[in-house]
């Protein structure tokens, strides 16, 4: 269908019933809660039909224009939707199943009728996860990355180090430290702030250094808000910035920006993930993987800055996560002794 609704206010029985291939007498709008959907507008769909699910996730843009603005930047609704399309079936990662998606690259309008995982426990990154939490996940993105490791089949994937990527994130940087310096100032290492003036010059060089020598599938928003947990194990969501880079952007994201630093003390998370990695039959020198993660971590800083400073969080629990994702990131840069990378 080239035509489809761009809200969920714009929903009706007779599209839901052709998108999803069965006969559609009624349904209502639920929200999945408070702080779901910052760069999306994500709500449950209740259906009365008598054949499949009673109830399906629905995604479309953003009504904030903010937040619009940083997705249509990378292209974010796209590359799900592509994600679903192309690649969801091809790596051994659970995930939603799609049952519907289409995007509009004129409008930049998306829609995705996913599976909806109510029966799942979502992880929360402002309460952070669990030692046996972390290594789970760093499991599964071992799996993923060792299956696409340096693999041709997905060259058409975007690269992480690319002009709009790298352009983005130091005009992002550049907008959002003052704001992140005025409101999170408790949170900011003075390591930090020495080494801001000079940050957004070193964007380039980090995603160099990072994306140098063997790349893959990143999921690249690994957070505990898109982690689903039941007894078969985790299902992923959100594979809004899905790309080709090194696999310690997905790990250092997540383990500097959700995994609790009380969590992290407890083990050498990045040595696990490479024991988990290796074991899936990657060559792949321990230093190399100590050395790509560094980087990243501090790469990935920009995220932290551009999330907390730039976007429409939209209530208290958006700003407690800013302030967690801020708060994780430095203390592992500190930790790290990274910003001795800054030149």
């Amino acid at each position: 269908m080239s035509d489809f609704p761009a809200q969920a206010e714009d929903l009706s029985e007779a599209w839901l019933s052709e998108a999803l291939g069965r006969r559609v007498t009624g349904f209502r709008v639920r929200s999945l809660g408070e702080g779901v959907g910052v760069i999306g507008q994500v709500r449950r769909i209740e259906l009365d039909s008598e054949q499949g699910p009673s109830s399906i996730v629905a995604k479309f843009a953003s009504p904030v224009a903010e937040n619009r603005a940083v997705a249509e930047t990378y292209n974010m609704y796209g590359r799900e939707v592509q994600f679903y399309a192309e690649i969801a079936a091809e790596v051994p990662v659970r995930c939603p199943e799609c049952y519907f998606g289409a995007f509009d690259e004129d409008t930049g309008n998306f829609v995705l009728l996913l599976e909806d995982l109510k029966g799942c426990r979502v992880g929360d990154q402002v309460a952070g996860c669990t030692l046996a939490e972390a290594r789970q996940i760093l499991s599964v993105l071992a799996g993923l990355h060792a299956s696409t490791w340096q693999h041709k089949r997905f060259d058409h994937i975007i690269l992480h180090n690319n002009p709009m990527q790298r352009d983005g994130m130091i005009a992002g940087f550049q907008m959002g430290w003052p704001v992140v310096l005025e409101s999170f100032r408790d949170l900011l290492p003075e390591a930090a702030i020495r080494a801001a003036d000079r940050y957004a010059d070193n964007v380039p060089r980090l995603l160099d250094e990072m994306c140098q020598g063997p790349v893959c599938l990143n999921h690249a928003d690994v957070r505990l808000d898109n982690v689903f947990f039941d007894s078969k194990g985790i299902a992923l969501v959100d594979w809004q910035s899905i790309c080709r880079s090194a696999s310690e952007q997905d790990v250092a994201y997540f383990i500097s920006q959700s995994v609790p630093k009380a969590v992290r003390e407890q083990q050498d998370l990045v040595a696990y993930y490479h024991s988990e990695l290796t074991a899936r039959g990657v060559d792949y020198p321990l230093e190399h993987c100590r050395r790509r993660y560094e980087i990243a971590a501090l790469y990935l800083m920009s995220y932290a800055v551009v999330i907390a400073g730039t976007l429409d969080m939209g209530n208290d629990r958006g700003v407690q996560l800013a302030r967690t994702l801020l708060d994780g990131c430095m203390s592992e840069l500190v930790a790290l002794n990274a910003f001795r990378l800054i030149r």
